[in-house]
């Protein structure tokens, strides 16, 4: 194979995507108007509908633009040798593989994010606002990518100096130490995201003694649940729509509840939410996701290991001096249909975790005020109450809400 096919494979396989997930999006477009299911047909009014199907078809007519924004810009780049203009700006600094490999994503990262912030800018300061979603400040918006970029120089820049280094050493045999240094990351970050990382963008505060606090205090000892650590978090900072999360195990295990959840909900509905989050701890599926993850970046590591030497890699994307930073953007783009079929696979996973937490939730607490709290979400987010079946496969990591209703009725 040389390394021209090789190019045209590439650009094969982003075209494919492009199509195919704007095949979806207009299928899934074609059904926003369809009749709510009789099951649903209190979580909007007339007028709220309206605003619902507003709110869809401007995302979807966004959606296009920006997708194919970027398609042309991919492709526009991959045309015209833009890796190999980055990678001699990054050569003409030095000649360290691991200072040119920083440099080169540097570039690359920046460069993304910078073309990237306007239609972002315009997602959160124009549609967010229309539909009365956006509580971002423009300084809060600054701060948060300037905090991102910081964090992305840190651990991102810090990770790809210790994988080319362990390239540099060990050759083919990197994968496993790479493997053992993301591994450690993952856990480290599953166990203290919450401490370390979301007090650089949101406040969190223990939730105080109340009745809200000692409701939930009955329910997880009821469960045996020995939780402690309940936290509410200034979501409302950024935007109006609501969530709830569990993170962290063992002794660093802690559920996360949005203000604008504690606002929206009353207390019944706010611990069967908990019960839902308790039973995805109960069900090990934080353990199970994790260890999935860290399986399924060890196989991926390896088969890099088996084609990054190849100088067909970095020759395909333009670039003629064959490096491993190279290598990985062109391993990346080829991998990327493998990726979808492991993402589809986490997905149906995930919907299948959800059945299970909520039918724990209907089992140790309540079905009813689980419902009515999944409702009020999906209101208080214009949520699509009719997405196509396909869409759902291939996008959703969460059951239909009308799906979720069923099975808790049962």
């Amino acid at each position: 194979m040389t390394s021209q096919t090789l190019f045209y494979i590439i650009i094969v396989i982003i075209i494919i995507s492009f199509i195919k997930d704007k095949i979806l999006d207009a299928i899934n477009a074609r059904h926003y108007n369809d009749p709510i299911p009789k099951e649903l047909n209190d979580v909007y009014d007339t007028e709220e509908y309206k605003k619902s199907q507003a709110y869809k078809a401007t995302n979807y007519r966004f959606g296009i633009w920006s997708s194919l924004f970027s398609l042309l810009l991919t492709l526009g780049f991959l045309f015209l040798d833009g890796f190999e203009y980055v990678d001699n700006i990054a050569r003409s600094y030095s000649d360290n593989p691991i200072v040119i490999a920083l440099i080169f994503f540097g570039i690359i990262m920046i460069a993304s994010d910078i073309i990237s912030t306007p239609f972002s800018y315009y997602k959160t300061f124009v549609i967010e606002e229309k539909f009365g979603f956006n509580k971002t400040t423009k300084k809060t918006f600054v701060l948060d990518k300037l905090k991102g970029l910081l964090m992305m120089i840190i651990l991102g820049g810090s990770i790809i100096a210790l994988i080319v280094w362990f390239y540099q050493i060990t050759g083919n045999q990197f994968w496993l130490y790479a493997w053992g240094i993301v591994t450690v990351f993952t856990v480290f970050m599953n166990m203290f995201y919450a401490k370390l990382i979301v007090p650089l963008f949101n406040k969190q505060t223990p939730l105080e003694d109340g009745e809200l606090r000692h409701k939930i205090s009955a329910y997880a000892e009821s469960v045996g649940f020995n939780l402690e650590k309940i936290f509410i978090i200034d979501g409302s900072k950024r935007s109006t729509k609501a969530n709830a999360y569990f993170s962290g195990f063992g002794s660093e295990k802690r559920v996360t509840l949005f203000d604008t959840l504690v606002n929206d909900l009353n207390d019944e509905e706010i611990v069967a939410v908990l019960a839902h989050e308790v039973g995805h701890y109960k069900r090990n599926h934080i353990i199970i996701n994790l260890i999935t993850s860290i399986l399924l970046t060890g196989l991926t590591l390896y088969i890099l290991s088996v084609f990054i030497s190849n100088p067909l890699l970095s020759n395909a994307i333009g670039v003629e001096t064959p490096s491993f930073h190279v290598g990985l953007i062109a391993f990346g783009l080829l991998y990327s249909p493998i990726s979808e079929l492991t993402g589809l696979l986490m997905n149906y996973v995930s919907r299948v975790f959800e059945y299970q937490a909520d039918d724990y939730a209907k089992n140790t607490y309540k079905a009813e005020p689980l419902i009515t709290s999944l409702k009020k979400l999906s209101k208080n987010s214009l949520s699509n109450l009719t997405p196509h079946k396909s869409y759902v496969f291939m996008h959703y990591s969460h059951p239909t809400l009308l799906q979720r209703v069923r099975n808790l009725k049962k």
